[in-house]
């Protein structure tokens, strides 16, 4: 072999070794992340007369369609368990979602199910088990009642609009919206992008009052009510993965009832998009899975078929149980 050759294969081997050595860094950590997430979505209680032929719960589609967009599966949680089958879905499921609807916040099925896994969900944070809630409108007021241990909701009339949002400071540095670019954030401000059906909510007064509330949430941003009342309309919890929306993300793209205001523009269904996959990816944070494939398999939403509603209701499609 003449020296150059030797030369050339030396050198070769110092560039082969630099660059080993740059990809593989021994001192770098990263987290890792649950590519399979099953978020859960507890059923909702079937209070319209024109529902109860189908059901006794129900879960509308758009909120199924809306998690799996964000990249998860959806596992339905009925209100008929026992307290410790609650607890053995917990340690499977990655997420829960509270959706809206009309039921008492403090004596229904539906608000003792949702406490029982509240009470789990911060056992579990409180110990690095890490497992995020969202809830939306209704869900959002059940929190509060949760982490207040009471019933605070006033009218805050805003039924069938469409609205910005008025973002506190807070918002910027948030968990919910830190993925946001400063251009969206501004357009959040501007334009009508949340759909509001709701006619009581959390006043900013009620909250700033309450050292529970203030003490467990952080208010990123708020909004009028057409009696005038200044309403909390987005919130996150200070040291859980616990997030609240008193507005419906999940109709910007998948409810289209024309006598409604659904927000349809461009930047409305990019909002929907972006807290989707948001709280999707809370979920991916979640060590939690099922041991059997099979029981996964049959735990899921996919069991079911939901059933055309739009000539009945404001949404198109419904899955009850």
């Amino acid at each position: 072999m003449s020296r150059m050759g030797h030369s050339s294969l030396v050198g070769l081997f110092l560039v082969s070794y630099v660059c080993n050595s740059r990809a593989m860094p021994a001192t770098v950590k990263q987290e890792v992340m649950n590519d399979r997430p099953v978020i859960g979505i507890l059923t909702q209680i079937v209070s319209d007369d024109v529902m109860k032929p189908f059901g006794k719960t129900y879960i509308p589609a758009s909120y199924v369609k809306y998690t799996e967009s964000g990249g998860s599966r959806v596992m339905p949680i009925r209100l008929t368990h026992t307290t410790a089958e609650y607890e053995e879905i917990f340690k499977k499921i990655n997420g829960l979602i509270f959706i809206g609807g009309a039921v008492d916040l403090e004596t229904s099925d539906f608000a003792r199910v949702a406490k029982i896994f509240y009470q789990l969900a911060l056992k579990a944070n409180n110990a690095g088990d890490f497992f995020p809630i969202w809830g939306t409108c209704m869900g959002m007021q059940l929190l509060t009642v949760l982490v207040a241990g009471e019933n605070l909701l006033e009218k805050t009339t805003a039924e069938n609009i469409a609205l910005p949002l008025n973002l506190t400071t807070e918002a910027y540095s948030s968990q919910m919206f830190k993925g946001f670019s400063d251009e969206f954030m501004k357009i959040l401000t501007q334009e009508p992008l949340t759909g509001n059906f709701h006619h009581y909510g959390l006043t900013v007064k009620i909250f700033q009052e309450n050292k529970k509330l203030q003490n467990f949430f952080t208010i990123l941003s708020t909004n009028i009510a057409e009696n005038g009342a200044h309403f909390v309309s987005t919130l996150e919890a200070k040291s859980y993965p616990f997030y609240g929306v008193q507005w419906h993300p999940e109709v910007n793209r998948f409810q289209w009832d024309s006598k409604l205001n659904y927000p349809h523009s461009l930047h409305a269904v990019q909002l929907s998009s972006q807290m989707a996959e948001f709280f999707v990816n809370q979920g991916r944070r979640s060590s939690h899975h099922f041991d059997n494939p099979m029981e996964e398999a049959s735990s899921l939403i996919y069991n079911y078929t939901p059933v055309y509603a739009a000539n009945f209701t404001a949404y198109e499609q419904i899955y009850f149980f």
